[in-house]
């Protein structure tokens, strides 16, 4: 039976899952101000001592693979390509976002992950997942305004008239959305708005069935927009030209 490694390092939470084809064997997640590179490897290591499974027995890693912060991505790929190449293992590139929107299941409603993503924008993409996600717009980083606009017309398209938020995009935005948007909406449960690792294992192990992997090597986050400083550096290439 196929194990899979599950690795979310995108925003503030850190979170590291080992699945089967059946269960979560194990999760450790937290949400609070570390540095990924101080709490992942010492999470899995706990979760392999408290179950005794050996990470010889893994199938593949599964990897967080963005948008998010710049920072979390890299060390999560650091990570994962590291044991990748330790274990002889493949590694499968998740996106955080679809990972995100298996938090909502079973629902009529429009998913709508949005990750803070500063200077007023959100990463976000929606879904639906009444019994198989479904991505009706893929990753994207938006305003939030551009993103009311596109739910709107994919809430035509789909005939759906109510949307679900979550994500830590929500905090920052919570009031707007309430101001602003006119098509009915609420918000995930605390229990059910951030990433998990066990969803990153999850849908990686439908993408390994699916011949979805790629090594160590090929492991490249996903980051959808340059960094401040790629962008500062633009910028003065530019003004140096002028």
């Amino acid at each position: 039976m196929m194990k899979i490694l599950g690795i979310e390092s995108a925003a503030l939470v850190a979170s590291v899952a080992i699945i089967d084809e059946n269960v979560t064997i194990a999760e450790y997640t937290t949400n609070f101000k570390k540095t990924h590179s101080e709490t992942l490897l010492p999470m899995l290591d706990e979760i392999v001592k408290m179950t005794g499974i050996s990470l010889n027995e893994l199938s593949a890693i599964a990897v967080s693979g963005g948008p998010g912060s710049f920072t979390g991505l890299r060390i999560g790929a650091a990570s994962a390509k590291g044991l990748g190449l330790a274990l002889d293992l493949p590694l499968i590139h998740v996106p955080t976002l679809d990972a995100m929107a298996l938090n909502i299941y079973s629902s009529d409603a429009l998913i709508v992950p949005i990750m803070d993503a500063r200077r007023n924008q959100v990463y976000t993409g929606i879904y639906k997942n009444k019994t198989k996600l479904e991505v009706k717009a893929e990753s994207m980083a938006v305003s939030i305004d551009e993103l009311f606009e596109i739910l709107k017309e994919t809430g035509a398209k789909e005939k759906v008239e109510r949307a679900i938020f979550l994500g830590d995009g929500v905090p920052v935005f919570r009031e707007y959305i309430d101001e602003k948007l006119t098509m009915k909406h609420d918000f995930a449960p605390s229990h059910l708005n951030r990433q998990r690792a066990s969803n990153i294992a999850m849908l990686g192990m439908e993408m390994m069935k699916a011949g979805k992997v790629i090594s160590a090597d090929d492991m490249k986050p996903n980051y959808l927009r340059k960094s401040q400083a790629e962008r500062e550096r633009d910028v003065a290439k530019t003004d140096a030209s002028l």
